[in-house]
């Protein structure tokens, strides 16, 4: 539901989200012709951190810093892919469940995020948790009924075979600056009329 304006001003992808950096301060409608206008979500959150080096958020380590790609990388290479057949009914728990075994290997043993300290990789996947979330707690998906709240305790409970994703998990939507930035209650509502019918398509 993006106005008129947008894909011609901002992003001709019409695909969000996108930022105009640059020129002039305009009103968001009438972005500066000397503004840059860029776009995707990964993109973005590496322009951010090197924007603001001293948050630490891109790893000064080529080591952490590769990992912290590759990490981002599995997430849309292998997670994206197995979540949305998944959801779509078209993807079996056991092929998410791999995926996240996957994700589950590149993490530090015991604490920590990605790469240990906070940085892009756990930026990147973040809202597509908070997301999968809000679908598996209220079982929309083409999934079989009932089966999403089984998955997220799988995932989400801190025991078992995904005991450190758990805590990975977790540990990310407890932030204060992930609370603060995500409508749980939108997204919901977002969410039901998206895909609360994959089971009964019209």
């Amino acid at each position: 539901n993006k106005p008129e304006w947008y894909a011609p001003k901002v992003n001709p992808a019409s695909k969000v989200p996108a930022i105009a950096y640059g020129g002039p301060e305009t009103p968001a409608d009438n972005p500066s012709p000397q503004s840059t206008k860029l776009a995707e979500s990964l993109i973005l959150v590496e322009f951010i951190a090197d924007l603001f080096p001293s948050a630490g958020l891109l790893p000064a380590d080529p080591v952490q810093r590769a990992r912290a790609r590759f990490f981002t990388d599995a997430v849309g290479t292998k997670l994206t892919p197995a979540w949305h057949a998944y959801l779509q009914g078209k993807g079996s728990v056991d092929a998410l469940y791999d995926a996240i075994a996957f994700l589950q290997a590149l993490l530090p043993p015991g604490d920590g995020f990605a790469v240990g300290a906070y940085s892009v990789a756990d930026i990147a996947i973040t809202p597509f948790l908070a997301r999968a979330r809000v679908a598996l707690l209220n079982d929309l998906g083409a999934y079989p009924v009932g089966e999403g709240k089984k998955v997220l305790e799988t995932l989400t409970s801190g025991e078992g075979k995904f005991a450190r994703f758990g805590k990975y998990f977790n540990d990310l939507l407890a932030r204060e600056s992930f609370k603060a930035t995500f409508d749980e209650a939108y997204v919901t509502e977002r969410y039901k009329a998206r895909f609360g019918n994959l089971r009964n398509p019209q």
